[in-house]
């Protein structure tokens, strides 16, 4: 929209309330402004729906080059043959037909911040009046690697098919190991349960077979408690952790990682790389934070780069956790601040977000951790609550049950 046509839509409409924590539906409006979103995960499909759910007064375009997302979430139970790919598949149906969202299945090329398009490789260009890019992250070089033999399944789909099926090939007293970048990286917790897990079907299927944890990091970033505890007792002669281990280079062919503290021999090895925010935030001139990240305003989660650009999800440097929940979270935030700027009002002034998870430890265990991060307007960042954070004291069957509760009820509000 040029800024003439903005300004006759915010003359003929008007939200009914700008005070709430959310947005009032908006019913009509003759002129309609055109809110783009690249990315249909948690963080970019959440957002296309909300914006719809408390606006029909705006036009919302979801571009995702893929038909159908595959969560990260609950991924590590299809290692172990506890869950299918297809239980933890969703498309982009409901957003469509339900919300009234255009779904352009396509890759993007390019953005232009300046004049507001985005260049999709079919050779259409789309004009917008606010963007969200959600694009996740995008794995770093690691000599030698191979990921088409050496797998990461950090993204969900044939990768975790394929670690499913070297697992299941893997010998009796077969050795797994698996590499952990520096953080931050995507899901804190995760390298630590999927250890979890894999020891849990080795020491069922596979007699004698162990689990390494090469960790470039120099403890357990997450859930440092239920993770030691699990790797010193629960699976005590299974699990062997190693800190500091920095990945230096992969050999492929022979399945050895090479490290800062010597080279790991696999006969499965896992190598979940070094990452940075998605490749359009680099190419779009977004990554001003390390070079790696983008900078947002946590208000509206606007870019500190472009105008009228906003980045929410795995690829902000707000420094939240890169996760799906609090990806949900952030697109909430996101949307309500696009539809209140876009009636001339600030973005609610004290948002809240909530990073929380459920991690399986055995097949019929789970531990949890949640962490609540509120704006803190003196420094106009995102500060953990401490009273509302923690982490569950130890892993149980129950938690196991709510675990299951908690994805189908993420899933539903962001893909239903």
């Amino acid at each position: 929209m040029n800024s003439f046509n903005r300004r006759q839509f915010l003359k003929t409409i008007s939200l009914a309330s700008v005070a709430g924590a959310f947005p009032n539906i908006v019913k009509a409006a003759i002129i309609r402004p055109h809110i783009v979103v690249i990315g249909g995960g948690f963080a970019g499909a959440t957002a296309a729906k909300y914006l719809r759910h408390w606006s029909t007064a705006v036009d919302v375009t979801l571009i995702e080059v893929n038909a159908n997302y595959n969560s990260c979430i609950l991924s590590n139970l299809v290692l172990n043959n506890q869950m299918n790919l297809g239980q933890i598949t969703f498309n982009y149906n409901i957003l469509a037909q339900q919300y009234g969202i255009r779904v352009i299945n396509d890759w993007v090329n390019s953005v232009d911040g300046q004049n507001q398009t985005i260049s999709l490789r079919n050779g259409t260009t789309l004009g917008y009046d606010r963007l969200i890019i959600a694009p996740g992250v995008q794995f770093l070089n690691v000599a030698g690697l191979d990921s088409n033999r050496i797998p990461h399944a950090w993204k969900a789909g044939t990768q975790t098919t394929l670690l499913q099926q070297q697992l299941a090939a893997m010998p009796n007293n077969g050795k797994f190991v698996m590499t952990i970048p520096a953080a931050p990286y995507r899901c804190p917790p995760g390298p630590y349960e999927r250890a979890c897990v894999i020891a849990d079907y080795l020491r069922t299927n596979k007699p004698g077979a162990t689990v390494t944890i090469l960790d470039a990091n120099a403890d357990i970033v997450a859930e440092r408690q239920t993770f030691s505890q699990a790797f010193n007792v629960t699976y005590n002669g299974i699990i062997e952790y190693v800190p500091n281990a920095v990945l230096q280079s992969v050999d492929s062919d022979q399945r050895i990682a090479h490290t800062s503290l010597g080279d790991y021999r696999a006969d499965v090895l896992n190598v979940i790389p070094p990452q940075s925010a998605g490749e359009i935030i680099h190419t779009t001139g977004l990554a001003n934070v390390g070079g790696k990240w983008a900078g947002v305003n946590p208000l509206s989660y606007e870019s500190t780069a472009i105008a009228n650009i906003h980045v929410i999800g795995d690829s902000q440097g707000t420094g939240q956790p890169k996760a799906g929940h609090i990806a949900n979270a952030e697109a909430k935030v996101c949307a309500d601040a696009i539809l209140r700027l876009l009636n001339n009002a600030p973005p609610f002034a004290a948002p809240v977000t909530n990073s929380a998870c459920y991690s399986p430890i055995t097949a019929t265990t789970a531990s949890w951790l949640t962490a609540v991060y509120a704006y803190d307007a003196t420094t106009g960042t995102m500060k953990v609550v401490p009273e509302s954070s923690g982490e569950a004291t130890t892993h149980t069957a129950q938690n196991y049950r709510r675990m299951l509760d908690w994805a189908n009820s993420l899933f539903a509000d962001t893909f239903a």
